[in-house]
């Protein structure tokens, strides 16, 4: 989820009598947040190295799972 605090005003149709000059706190990921693709970028990224994937050098796009071929002794992506 998000990293930062962020208060949103009450939206139509849900303002509270008495306390429409209160803020509401953002608990939930909204999609339409300048945010968003950065927490879901690095949640992706953070799972996929979990699992054993990495960056191509040459191409940081590119995510490769790489093992080492022992009777072999040739590395292969």
């Amino acid at each position: 989820h998000l990293d930062e605090v962020i208060y949103m005003v009450q939206p139509k149709g849900f303002e509270v009598k008495g306390k429409e000059d209160l803020f509401c706190l953002l608990n939930k990921f909204i999609y339409g947040l300048k945010q968003s693709p950065r927490c879901w970028y690095r949640r992706f990224n953070d799972y996929i190295e979990s699992i054993g994937f990495q960056r191509s050098t040459y191409d940081i796009c590119v995510l490769c799972e790489c093992y080492f071929l022992q009777e072999q002794g040739t590395f292969t992506s």
